[in-house]
């Protein structure tokens, strides 16, 4: 383990000489880098500690589109229990999905990729290059064997601290190949175009949305196809400036690819003999808009300097209005106005079940999974009784303690429902629309509509806390 010492303080910055302040910022990048590689050992301890039959069973990723799971690691490392991972994200200020990562990475790295684990704590690789390539290892498909993974860790380990990350990716890429290639037959040519790491997809970066309301798409396509694609992208980006179009040649292109999509999407729904109101070109509009308006801004807090505001329920990012204007204005838009449902009047239900005015208010109130740090939208979650219901007090003659009430009820992915309901994760509501969490290690946490924040620590062991005055 590299020991790095710590660089000057914010004060003293403004004091550096310009080749003191390059050496601080290389000690800084350094002292990031161990840091980092001492987290993915604490991780893979956290893991240690918790094998499935402690808790619960084992944690794994969902296939979109598929009937199975991946591990959170590959073949030959030791199963996790899945209620761990929501602690340690929570701690660190991440994601469940992200903390699920961070410890696959980890195992994949110290079990099956031990080289690259010994370069990563030896200072020659930095963490997150290691992560990459563990990433690629755990997901390939076919799996990767053991063996195959071992075979990888040879070829890259010594070299993945010095190339960089394009030719890294396409170094394990490589490497998986020719193993693939080998096993099946030794004789065969490894420059055969063989390879079994498919390299297409179409990657939309939904998380990742620019308040202009715009979204990065990568895609990586059969040559053919991309040709093919950027003459149509070509032709409508001259259609438009035929037209008057004073948009930039990029955003002429941007929105061409727009209409590709609201044209294909409307031509599908046409041949499938889809009814509603028809656009200029007898088809049925392509994008669909729900609307819910507030008259007053400040039930949400969306206020910004550049004037009135939305928010999108999918992708949970503020907008501008006058873009909202723009997509209802499309002749390919279908448009539907709520209508208003205060978000601060309480609504109750006589029974267990949900009805749906409150189900929809629990819905536009929370926006997203209560968990901290979650952002699953609202709208696929379950909507939970924070106090549960009691199906034998009517009975028994006793009040509710869990009614159907707002102020009693929460938004919750299933993961975290289940997390809720079957380990010792507890919370409460302080106020409609804002919850405090308790981990079973005692770490507290309040989340509402404008995030996470984390509370009081809990008090180290044997060191009472200081009594507030």
């Amino acid at each position: 383990m590299i020991e790095v010492a710590a660089g000057p303080g914010a004060g003293e910055v403004e004091d550096l000489a310009a080749s003191d302040l390059l050496a601080s910022i290389r000690l800084e990048r350094a002292a990031e880098n161990t840091a980092a590689a001492r987290q993915l050992v604490l991780a893979a301890q956290w893991a240690d500690l918790h094998p499935p039959e402690s808790i619960h069973s084992a944690a794994a990723f969902t296939v979109p589109g598929c009937e199975h799971e991946e591990p959170i690691a590959g073949d030959g490392t030791p199963l996790v229990a899945e209620f761990c991972i929501a602690e340690l994200g929570t701690v660190l200020g991440i994601s469940t999905t992200a903390a699920k990562k961070l410890i696959g990475h980890a195992l994949e790295l110290r079990h099956r990729l031990p080289r690259l684990w010994d370069q990563v704590h030896a200072g020659r690789v930095p963490a997150w290059r290691a992560r990459s390539v563990a990433e690629t290892t755990i997901h390939t498909n076919p799996v990767l064997t053991r063996e195959a993974a071992g075979f990888v860790d040879a070829q890259v380990a010594a070299v993945a601290g010095r190339i960089g990350p394009a030719q890294l990716d396409r170094l394990v890429a490589e490497t998986i190949k020719r193993y693939d290639l080998a096993v099946a037959d030794p004789t065969a040519d490894p420059e055969d175009g063989y390879l079994s790491v498919d390299p297409r997809h179409v990657t939309v970066h939904d998380d990742d949305v620019h308040f202009a309301g715009t979204m990065r798409i990568e895609a990586e396509v059969d040559l053919a196809d991309a040709l093919d694609l950027d003459r149509a992208v070509a032709h409508d980006a001259a259609t438009q400036k035929a037209l008057g179009s004073q948009l930039s040649l990029d955003a002429r292109r941007a929105k061409a690819l727009g209409n590709l999509a609201r044209t294909q999407t409307a031509l599908d729904l046409h041949a499938s003999g889809a009814t509603g109101p028809a656009d200029t070109d007898g088809l049925p509009p392509a994008r669909e808009m729900v609307i819910h308006a507030h008259f007053d801004a400040t039930l949400s807090g969306d206020t910004t300097v550049f004037g009135p505001t939305g928010r999108m329920e999918n992708g949970q990012r503020l907008v501008l209005l006058e873009q909202i204007q723009a997509w209802c204005g499309d002749t390919h838009t279908s448009v539907t106005i709520k209508p208003v449902i205060d978000l601060n009047t309480p609504l109750t239900a006589q029974g267990y079940d949900i009805p749906d005015r409150i189900r929809e208010q629990i819905i536009l109130r929370d926006r997203t999974c209560v968990f901290p740090n979650c952002s699953r939208p609202a709208r696929g979650c379950d909507i939970d009784h924070v106090v549960p219901w009691d199906e034998h007090a009517d009975a028994e003659g006793r009040p509710q303690p869990g009614p159907t009430t707002t102020s009693n009820l929460a938004a919750l992915c299933r993961f975290h429902h289940r997390l809720k309901t079957h380990s010792g994760w507890r919370y409460e509501a302080s106020a409609p629309g804002v919850f405090e969490w308790t981990a079973p290690h005692g770490y507290r946490y309040r989340r509402d509509h404008t995030g996470t924040t984390e509370l009081d620590p809990p008090d180290p062991p044997g060191i009472p806390r200081p009594r507030r005055r």
